[in-house]
């Protein structure tokens, strides 16, 4: 039984590592090309993939705590994944009263290498997702709902191709926040369950 769990944990790590690194990776090739073309949801899930690689870090730093540790990790990460919501809005907010659009081509294409991105990271953390508590709870929650978001800003980038508008670009910024802040509820409330059952 200790070796099978030792075994999962080395596992765990190598995903979370594989998972943070890619983060980090796309969040510099996404913010450059959202601030090129101007686009708001890709700024929103650009700062996203940040505060997946930051969120992935901590969960590998702490694996090896105690329950109580880690549920308190957790109730961080809970407040961590807010911050792409707070971004978002302080974007929306200065474009709202002229919502320019984006690039159609340049915002799908990198919403599709986004969406790659992010299945991948969802696919590694699957079996993962009830280990540990909160912490690969808040990881797989991310990368599941950055997968949804993806696909809406392709979506995005094609209705703005037949008509040139900035809506659609911000309304799936809204819907990104939406997610994050429902991710971030089920977060702290996973993680405040945890805290208390480990009370002594």
């Amino acid at each position: 039984m200790a070796s099978a769990e030792a075994s999962t944990a080395r596992e765990l790590r190598r995903a979370v590592i594989v998972v943070a690194l890619s983060n980090l990776a796309y969040f510099f090739v996404e913010f450059a090309v959202a601030r090129q073309i101007g686009s708001v949801s890709l700024i929103a899930d650009s700062v996203d993939f940040l505060e997946d690689a930051a969120v992935n870090l901590l969960i590998l730093l702490a694996l090896g705590w105690s329950a109580r540790s880690r549920a308190r990790v957790g109730m961080a990460l809970a407040a961590i994944l807010l911050v792409p919501a707070l971004a978002l809005i302080w974007t929306a907010w200065h474009k709202f009263n002229a919502p320019t659009a984006p690039e159609p081509w340049l915002l799908s294409v990198t919403g599709a290498g986004a969406l790659a991105v992010n299945l991948g990271c969802a696919l590694l953390l699957t079996k993962f997702r009830h280990h540990r508590g909160s912490l690969t709870r808040a990881a797989f929650l991310s990368a599941r709902n950055d997968a949804f978001a993806n696909v809406a800003i392709i979506g995005a980038g094609l209705i703005t191709l037949q008509w040139r508008t900035g809506w659609p670009d911000l309304i799936v910024g809204v819907g990104i926040a939406l997610m994050n802040a429902d991710a971030a509820k089920a977060v702290w409330s996973a993680a405040r369950d945890e805290h208390r059952s480990a009370e002594p």
